[in-house]
């Protein structure tokens, strides 16, 4: 199989919203993230997204925490894509943009709009939650001059087909650069719908070239997974995502989650990146030995 064709899964490893409260699997401490990271490389996943949490679970912005989680993943798999996010909300820019500044991971994510981002219950009739996520243009500058400087790929997360419009200008200015690399939101009350025909509108109006993955929200994920295998996405799945296998099950490890997206795509005819096509694919340089 040509390597254009291959997948790249992704594995948010904990996200900042949940705790082991919903889902006691969910890693907390360095070696915790670890152990997560060596169970789903073993199982396909090629990068690993991640938001730091201190040791007692609590999400945090401190470059340390990154660092900590960061230099454990590279102990136990060496050739993972590093990858750290920046959203959040009511978080001043600088405190979310210190940590790609001093430790450069290979991906940095970027928020690409502004949006409702919200979660509704049909069975309280409300809302569980109800914000807006801003992330105007002069932060998103920012985020991609401090990305531009340390040699940082921008991972660049749109929610709906305007986020992606954004990157019109950006590309005219010269602050982005193509080959891009997007990540399409789908499940997130305010943006994309859960839909196998949202995923395949999104990716058809993506720059070119471009490589995306799908990231689906919950439990529309694994329809979400086999779309993006169908169209010739890559799949980001996890904790931060979604906690249940196909079958409704919770999974017990990342690694589960990972092994899963890798059936889908196999079922699909495609087959699993190795490390060094992932790079490749992403048009990352080669990490130093």
């Amino acid at each position: 199989m040509a390597v254009q064709d291959k997948v790249i899964i992704t594995v948010a490893l904990s996200g900042v919203a949940a705790n082991r409260t919903q889902c006691p699997y969910i890693p907390y401490t360095p070696e915790e993230y670890a152990a997560e990271a060596k169970r789903s490389f073993d199982e396909g996943c090629r990068m690993v997204h991640i938001h730091a949490r201190e040791p007692d679970g609590t999400p945090t912005h401190r470059v340390g925490a990154y660092k900590d989680i960061r230099d454990a993943i590279l102990s136990q798999c060496p050739e993972m894509i590093i990858n750290f996010s920046t959203g959040s909300v009511g978080i001043p820019v600088e405190d979310r943009i210190a940590h790609i500044r001093e430790l450069k991971p290979d991906i940095g994510a970027l928020n690409m709009g502004s949006m409702n981002y919200a979660k509704y219950s049909e069975r309280r009739k409300n809302f569980v939650f109800d914000v807006v996520f801003q992330n105007p243009f002069v932060d998103i500058m920012k985020f991609l001059t401090t990305m531009n400087d340390v040699g940082v790929k921008p991972e660049l997360e749109c929610f709906d087909s305007g986020h992606i419009g954004n990157c019109v200008p950006l590309l005219d200015m010269g602050v982005l650069s193509l080959p891009l690399h997007f990540s399409l939101i789908h499940g997130v009350l305010g943006g994309a719908p859960p839909t196998a025909r949202s995923v395949a509108y999104l990716s058809s109006i993506l720059p070119h070239p471009s490589d995306w993955e799908v990231i689906g929200v919950s439990h529309e994920q694994w329809l979400l997974v086999s779309a993006a295998c169908t169209l010739g996405g890559n799949v980001r799945v996890g904790y931060e995502d979604n906690f249940y296998l196909p079958d409704g099950e919770m999974a017990r490890s990342n690694g589960e989650l990972t092994a899963a997206a890798a059936r889908i795509a196999r079922d699909t005819g495609r087959e699993i990146a190795s490390p060094d096509e992932a790079r490749t694919l992403m048009a990352l340089p080669p990490r130093a030995r």
